[in-house]
């Protein structure tokens, strides 16, 4: 019992801890998220972005080391050795042991002079992949933040829907209740009433599945940002959600997405770094020149001088040019250079691949965008000549001059309408924000 008793009082002195530095980590977050605040805090956080980040800091270390590599470098020695022998002893005859103490010490330096130019090119080599790897995280961020403005709209789509299902939902049980004082009064059959009970409770249930579809909606924005499923996530709703008309023409957009999405470049840096590549492997059949130098020094135990006597007389220093000539590699070398010169073309063959794709995600998003504005203003049209038919039925209602089925049947039209024009909308916002991020437009609210 004391056992449990112990374990009971440490759970409730961490518990307390660990939940503050939930709470504490969760500080800087903000009240209510807007689209702009997601997308930033996605580029930052976002696990797939960080370790392509890490691969960049990776990069970045190995061009560091590439452009040490063309500095001397520097190595000492020491060594302390204890040799224990046996000597033939001339005056007494047999053999004594002799221990023999021992030391030596030396510096070594070594400078290429001439390498055909690798190292020039392995500098540039890195260079290159470390630009590569700086693009592959914007290629990320650029996905990522598509992803986050489909579903931060998805969730305004659906806040809308449960705005409007709402009225709806109340204008039935308006109509419920009126309906329930006619019957009441007998100025309506209970086969009337009860149509009007159907219609609240189709009413009622479409609004719970709204509630359900905006519930899900969060939770797919909120493991896009990883966010903890502890959190209460909220996002701001703007003011208005204007729905832009005017766009770039096609072949503008393609032209400028060509020019500045990262993709592209990042495509021709793998001819370059192919290129560069190569000049590497031609370079490994030129010989090379390189420069050494050493400083040395030793003591003998044996000797009859003392240490720093013997240290200045053995002390002494080297230097040497070393020339090496590649004479027969086995083919390894033009079995390389073969391979690079496929690697080029292979490089070319994606650069073009990846223009080609682009220019159909452009075209793509233009023909979506296109549809979409058609969509909407047949959707915008088609709302309004409903709402009046159904604010008419409506009145005409209340006077006995339409039955329950027609108010019915032309109240489903309205809901359709209005179903119809709030997803034409904010589908031709997504698509607008789709077609102008292609060339290079942030995507804002």
């Amino acid at each position: 019992m004391k056992t449990i008793k112990f374990i009971l009082i440490l759970l409730s002195a961490f518990f307390p801890a660990l939940l503050f530095a939930q709470d504490s980590s969760m500080q800087h977050m903000p009240g209510t998220w807007t689209l702009e605040q997601c997308i930033a805090y996605a580029k930052k956080n976002n696990i797939q972005i960080s370790k392509l980040r890490l691969n960049a800091s990776a990069a970045e270390e190995d061009l560091k080391a590439s452009k040490a590599a063309v500095l001397p470098n520097l190595s000492g020695t020491i060594s302390q050795s204890l040799v224990n022998r046996k000597n033939s002893n001339l005056v007494v005859g047999g053999f004594q042991t002799n221990a023999n103490v021992s030391s030596s010490y030396g510096l070594n330096s070594s400078i290429p002079v001439y390498n055909g130019g690798y190292l020039k090119n392995d500098i540039k080599s890195k260079q290159l992949a470390l630009q590569s790897s700086n693009l592959s995280v914007q290629e990320t961020e650029n996905d990522i933040t598509l992803s986050i403005t489909q579903a931060y709209l998805n969730i305004l789509l659906a806040g809308e829907n449960i705005t409007y299902l709402k009225e709806v939902l109340a204008t039935s049980q308006s109509q419920l209740k009126q309906g329930q004082q006619r019957f009441d009064a007998g100025s309506i059959s209970r086969k009337d009433l009860v149509q009007l009970e159907a219609q609240a409770a189709t009413d009622q249930f479409n609004l719970v599945n709204a509630n359900n579809n905006y519930r899900l909606n969060i939770v797919t924005l909120k493991q896009l940002l990883q966010l903890p499923s502890s959190y209460t996530f909220k996002i701001s709703v703007p003011d208005t959600i204007i729905v832009q008309q005017a766009f770039e023409p096609l072949d503008e957009a393609q032209r400028t997405a060509q020019s500045v999405r990262p993709e592209i470049k990042n495509g021709e840096l793998g001819i370059q770094l192919a290129e560069t590549e190569l000049d590497k492997i031609k370079a490994s059949v030129k010989p090379t020149v390189s420069v050494g130098a050493g400083l040395a020094t030793g003591y003998s135990g044996n000797e009859s001088y003392k240490y720093f006597p013997q240290l200045n007389n053995n002390f002494y220093q080297s230097l040497g040019l070393t020339l090496g000539i590649p004479i027969y590699s086995r083919r390894i070398n033009r079995t390389n250079i073969a391979r690079s010169k496929i690697q080029i073309k292979q490089a070319t063959l994606s650069l073009l691949n990846t223009k080609t794709f682009l220019d159909q995600q452009v075209e793509q998003a233009y023909i979506n965008l296109q549809n979409v504005l058609a969509q909407y203003a047949a959707a915008k049209e088609q709302l309004r000549a409903n709402e009046e038919s159904y604010n008419i039925t409506n009145a005409e209602l209340q006077f006995g001059a339409v039955n329950i089925l027609e108010l019915q049947l032309q109240k489903n039209l309205y809901i359709q309408a209005l179903q119809s024009y709030t997803q034409a909308k904010y589908t031709a916002v997504l698509y607008n924000k789709i077609y102008s991020f292609y060339t290079g437009v942030p995507v804002t609210l």
